[in-house]
């Protein structure tokens, strides 16, 4: 369910998924296909993880990438989930044939 809430969005950031729900900052964020994309592979990703070890997960690769890179952006460029989502956030129909717990390809591959 995509709902407009642009306090719970972070500054600089577009949208935001907390399951089961997509928040963006504004209504004509909607009709950008492939940010619904982006959002809807993370949902995929915290359903594939029961949602809660999604959450601790991407806080503690997000904090040892900081540690790595000791810059917040290419921290969190670098997180496992948000390069599956955004390396295939153009492709609208990746969810369709996406492997289960595809995120893991992106743990240790190429980071930027």
């Amino acid at each position: 369910m995509i709902l407009i809430y642009r306090h719970i969005v972070p500054k600089g950031y577009s949208g935001i998924t907390l399951f089961p729900f997509v928040f963006l900052k504004s209504a004509d964020l909607k009709h950008r296909e492939t940010l619904i994309n982006h959002e809807k592979i993370h949902l995929r990703q915290q359903l594939e993880l029961l949602v809660i070890p999604f959450y601790v997960i991407y806080l503690i690769e997000f904090f040892i990438r900081l540690i790595l890179y000791k810059n917040w952006s290419l921290a969190y460029e670098n997180i496992s989930f948000e390069r599956e989502a955004y390396r295939n956030e153009h492709n609208i129909s990746y969810l369709k044939r996406r492997p289960f717990w595809q995120f893991l390809k992106y743990i240790r591959s190429n980071a930027k």
